[in-house]
């Protein structure tokens, strides 16, 4: 969401984020790192799962901002913009990164963003899988588009590592990295399972974890009882993102569940190797053998052949990674993705005119110049 908006700055938009903070879990990090993008940030309090007073606060704040598009990402978001934007002009986007299906309560929340989702001006889907299942089950229909996610790939030309020092100014070895939130569906718990294995074959090598989530105590005491903590580090959150991929020698995504991740696009703009799983929109970046190694999902003994196979190979892990660098050069830069959404704006503006029964202005013209988003 932060590359895509300061790609739309570059593009004449004008660009602001709104940010919950949450009641009882802040979660305030893309706060942070929106700094960082000089994009500006308004928070957004809000006391619970549904908070009137959050939407009335998200109205207030479109209106006297004059927002002509309000762009949602996750089911939370999508219920507030639909409400929020209720009475007023701005069109409505949102876009679909993933659905994770775990337990009832979730279950619910899927099916509350579906039935919001159909209210909304634009539907943009991050793969062909999401929009399956955005059109199959969804009942999206035409509205839903696929746009890649895109990276800025300036960020990754010269970043210079940052996470060996993590096990000592000394270590010379390989290091392996995940990247992404500690949680079930991102498959941290094979990792630490495959890299039991690896560690027998190659005890050398160094494993990390960049990231933070429900299952970081679990996965810490799995590391513990596996009798490998020299080898693994839990680092939490990072804001140095390109100085960590360009740390690493081979970075591990084992997800059961995926849209197009951004953990892979990054790997690739930083010319790393990539060992992921065969699952959602991750093969159509991750061709095996091309620009990485795919593996079965929850296959660990797969996945921990494939690593010591790219530890053992360096010629292959150049290969990979210049290879992969070259496919998010062509397709997934955050240039192509902003004059995407570019268009995305345009059509969802025009719609909004006809659904609320005035002429349609000349609404179009306004994205093409640039909107307040």
């Amino acid at each position: 969401m932060l590359t895509l908006s300061h790609a739309l700055t570059r593009h004449g938009h004008d660009c602001t984020i709104a940010a919950f903070e949450n009641l009882h879990r802040p979660n305030l990090e893309i706060v942070e790192r929106a700094g960082t993008f000089q994009l500006p940030v308004q928070l957004v309090r809000c006391s619970g799962r549904l908070d009137w007073r959050a939407v009335s606060r998200l109205r207030r704040m479109m209106r006297q901002g004059n927002i002509d598009v309000v762009h949602a990402h996750g089911y939370k978001a999508d219920v507030y913009a639909y409400l929020a934007s209720r009475g007023t002009s701005a069109a409505t986007v949102s876009t679909c990164h993933n659905w994770i299906h775990q337990g009832l309560a979730t279950a619910i929340y899927n099916r509350l963003d579906r039935l919001v989702l159909r209210r909304f001006d634009a539907i943009v889907a991050v793969s062909d899988t999401v929009a399956n299942i955005l059109g199959n089950g969804g009942g999206c229909g035409q509205k839903v588009r696929v746009i890649n996610n895109g990276i800025d790939l300036s960020r990754f030309a010269a970043a210079t590592p940052t996470l060996r020092e993590e096990f000592g100014a000394d270590y010379h070895g390989p290091l392996v990295g995940f990247v992404g939130r500690l949680s079930p569906e991102k498959g941290p718990q094979y990792l630490v399972r495959a890299a039991a294995d690896v560690l027998r074959y190659r005890p050398d090598a160094k494993f990390v974890l960049v990231g933070s989530g429900p299952e970081r105590e679990r996965l810490q005491k799995a590391v513990a009882s596996l009798g490998i903590e020299g080898s693994v580090r839990f680092v939490g959150q990072r804001a140095d993102m390109p100085s960590v991929y360009a740390s690493l020698d081979v970075i591990v995504l084992p997800s059961v569940s995926e849209g197009l991740p951004l953990t892979i696009l990054e790997a690739l703009a930083a010319k790393r190797a990539v060992v992921a799983s065969d699952v959602g929109g991750v093969p159509s970046i991750v061709i095996h053998e091309k620009t990485g190694l795919l593996v079965p999902p929850g296959d660990v003994p797969a996945l921990a052949a494939s690593i010591e196979r790219l530890l053992d190979d360096a010629c292959l892990r150049r290969q990979l990674g210049c290879s992969g660098y070259d496919l998010v050069k062509e397709h997934y830069s955050a240039t192509t993705m902003a004059e995407r959404y570019s268009a995305v704006y345009r059509d969802a503006l025009v719609a909004r005119a006809h659904a609320v029964g005035g002429a349609a202005r000349d609404v179009s013209s306004r994205a093409t110049r640039g909107t307040r988003t």
